[in-house]
């Protein structure tokens, strides 16, 4: 299927690894330098120090929500790619470096490797200050389903186990993120006056140097799209996995969060629980999940087009034509907590075969 991995998963019961794969390859950081801007700041604070109101609103934002605005603002604010040198001083990281001199001021164009993205764990669970891993991990714990910027970010080990588990995710070079704001999605922060924000999604244009098909020579490459999912897995943040991905260029969202999810499902994560049900493909783009088996009932969020969804159990609800398809049976998705047409399941029959009665 042409996805290029990097993995690494860390026991820290242990102080071993359980998975590694191409874990010192540099792929572009996307959303997860995000860890790097928020420990860069708190760095300057010193353990005893609090944070202002402010910064802690940008630092929950850029951490629970992935807000891009929040992210420009440091990295326009404390010297962009100083930040990343400081901290590879600082951390000891091996594999990451700033972006490439062609696109000085796109953040999500650090490079990183499954590696160093462990290493950072592990500072922050084992070496940073206690208000300090508090503030990273609490808000990690918290990550909401829709960032800010519109994307389900609930991929990889979200979609993969069932907690507890903490996440900072990253995506780059896609178009639509098919995710509804949530109750639980703080609001954004206005970025700065002149900030110059990278849109996570965003992908490199032609410069001066050329197209912009990777680094300068033939390094990180910054055109297939990228999906990463980077966190802690089980009680007491007991495994650290990083799993960062490439998928050919034009590959979809939903494509991609599927593959990821499988490929972090395969893994061996000491620690990690996962979810009852079967998987199934889903079709059409915009397709709503419902609190209810009716459209009566309210929106809890929308589908990225094609995403694999786990399903428990299905009930009979409100019948549902769309084309030549029609079904009154429903599907009860439990990482969503609603239920999903039967209509939009990629299945022959208007019932989901094996799938008992909720």
């Amino acid at each position: 299927m042409g996805v290029t991995a990097g993995v690494a998963v860390f026991d820290r019961s242990t102080g071993r690894f359980t998975e590694l794969l191409n874990e010192d390859r540099q792929f572009r950081s996307a959303s997860v330098v995000k860890l790097l801007l928020a420990l860069d700041v708190l760095w300057d604070l010193g353990p005893g120090y609090p944070v202002p109101a402010e910064d802690r609103a940008r630092l929950e934002a850029m951490l629970r929500s992935s807000d891009d605005a929040a992210a420009s603002h440091y990295w326009s604010q404390r010297g962009g790619s100083l930040i990343i040198e400081r901290m590879v001083a600082r951390l000891g990281l091996t594999g990451t470096a700033p972006p490439p001199a062609t696109h000085p001021g796109f953040w999500g164009y650090t490079a990183l490797t499954a590696s160093d993205t462990v290493r950072i764990y592990r500072y922050v669970l084992d070496s940073a200050p206690a208000p300090v891993r508090d503030l990273v991990m609490g808000a990690l714990h918290r990550s909401t389903r829709c960032a800010n910027d519109g994307y389900d970010q609930y991929f990889g080990i979200p979609s993969a186990f069932t907690g507890p588990w903490a996440v900072k995710q990253g995506w780059s070079g896609f178009t639509s993120g098919g995710c509804t704001a949530d109750a639980g999605t703080p609001a954004r922060v206005a970025a700065p006056a002149g900030a110059g924000s990278v849109h996570d999604a965003r992908k490199p244009g032609p410069s001066a140097a050329g197209p912009s098909t990777a680094a300068a020579g033939g390094g990180v490459d910054l055109v297939s799209e990228a999906l990463h999912s980077t966190g802690t897995v089980g009680a007491d943040d007991r495994s650290i996995m990083a799993v960062l991905t490439l998928h050919p260029d034009g590959t979809p969202y939903g494509t991609a969060y599927s593959r990821l999810t499988r490929l972090v499902d395969s893994l061996d994560v000491p620690g990690a629980q996962r979810p009852l049900g079967v998987r199934f493909a889903t079709l059409g783009s915009g397709v709503r999940v419902r609190a209810g088996a009716t459209t009566d009932s309210a929106v809890v969020t929308t589908l990225p087009a094609g995403v694999e969804v786990l399903v428990t159990c299905q009930k009979q609800g409100r019948r549902i034509t769309d084309d030549a398809r029609s079904s009154d049976w429903w599907a009860h998705l439990p990482q969503y907590g609603g239920y999903l047409t039967n209509v939009y399941v990629d299945t022959p029959s208007d019932r989901l075969p094996g799938i008992p009665v909720c």
